[in-house]
């Protein structure tokens, strides 16, 4: 013979809360196609920095970066070198102008750690 299981309080309130808080959550709070998405206002995306592509070959560390936008862009090449006692390397920043490729070097005296590209909008 089969008897229904009975059912508890300690299985009941969980679900009761969860479907409470479905129902008394405003529609608007849950999607942004509301008339609250129309009227923000797009940002628009400035079309700045330069495409970077860093090359590393044992301590010999070299980035090739173009501009494709109108606007300058100054590069500079950062090296964090892996000894504690090898010297870090921060270059000094590089115009790379509307079109134009540039090209950065460094090296560390032993094995290089990280190597990144920072972009600076110079000034009109």
């Amino acid at each position: 013979m089969y008897l229904p299981r009975r059912v508890t309080p300690a299985r009941t309130v969980p679900a009761l809360a969860a479907l409470a808080l479905l129902l008394l959550v405003p529609f608007e709070a849950l999607s942004d196609t509301g008339a609250k998405a129309a009227a923000r206002p797009v940002e628009k995306r400035e079309l700045f920095g330069a495409d970077c592509r860093i090359r590393v070959e044992g301590p010999l560390v070299s980035a090739t970066c173009h501009n494709p936008y109108p606007r300058t862009d100054r590069v500079a090449l950062h090296i964090e070198c892996d000894a504690w006692w090898d010297i870090d390397v921060d270059a000094k920043p590089v115009p790379a102008g509307p079109a134009e490729t540039v090209r950065l070097d460094g090296r560390c005296w032993k094995k290089v750690r990280t190597a990144w590209v920072s972009h600076r909008k110079a000034a009109v």
